[in-house]
């Protein structure tokens, strides 16, 4: 049961954003709690994992190297190609550049993880991707765009220790002392992953209602492709480097 709703998670974040965008006066009240729902996503997926799952990971370096370039070279240039083929205005060009530029989330973690990607790989890339963003990100934006880009390092490097590091660290620690007892309880947490993530998704339509009602179906056309185009190289470069079937679910 709980696996048929999991697999329903496109399901689930389309409909309740849906109504959230209907009525965001229903889910805006809930922004405070967007820091506990992340936390408590990467919480649970740090029970999942054992130390030794990141030092193996470590003394690999191929996917996470791959998974960084794929990232910063070719996300950034997928946008950009796309925003001028598309001929996008300047403003909505900025923000596919930006989008491409920018490290990944908390979201791809669970995506991974529902996927049966190699969590670990996920956490480890999404960590070590937000700290070159704070370098990568103005440099790419100027590349492209010729125009600076202020990043808030100090607040991006809180923001990955308190998201990221210190709720993974807290659930690798608990599963290390009390795995044996926590087998059980392990089915239910991808059903926990989806309620948080699908939550997070309809707070943040909701807190976005009035932004979303001027964004043209050209910028949704355009948003789909970089997405497309980047699951589909992401999943075949890795093939293509030798890289076996966890890693490559979570590249691309």
């Amino acid at each position: 049961m709980i696996q048929k709703i999991t697999q329903l998670f496109p399901v689930w974040a389309i409909s309740l954003s849906l109504v959230a965008y209907l009525t965001p006066d229903l889910f805006i009240p809930l922004k405070p709690s967007l820091f506990f729902l992340l936390g408590l996503v990467m919480f649970g997926m740090g029970i999942s994992l054992r130390a030794t799952d990141f030092l193996n990971i470590l003394q690999i370096p191929k996917p996470i190297l791959l998974g960084l370039t794929l990232q910063f070279l070719c996300m950034p240039l997928f946008a950009w190609a796309i925003s001028s083929w598309l001929n996008l205005s300047l403003l909505l060009t900025t923000g596919m550049v930006l989008v491409g530029a920018s490290p990944g989330g908390t979201a791809s973690n669970v995506i991974c993880y529902l996927a049966k990607g190699n969590v670990a790989l996920s956490i480890t890339i999404t960590t070590l991707s937000t700290l070159l963003a704070v370098i990568a990100t103005p440099l790419l934006s100027l590349l492209y765009l010729s125009q600076k880009v202020d990043v808030p390092a100090i607040k991006m490097l809180m923001d990955i220790f308190k998201i990221i590091i210190l709720p993974v660290a807290a659930g690798v620690i608990l599963n290390q002392l009390f795995g044996r007892f926590l087998s059980s309880t392990r089915q239910v947490f991808p059903l926990i992953f989806i309620l948080a993530i699908v939550l997070i998704i309809a707070i943040i339509v909701a807190l976005n209602q009035t932004r979303l009602d001027t964004i043209g179906l050209i910028l949704i056309a355009a948003v789909a492709l970089h997405n497309a185009v980047g699951l589909l190289v992401g999943y075949w470069i890795p093939h293509l480097a030798g890289l076996d079937e966890k890693p490559a679910k979570h590249l691309q």
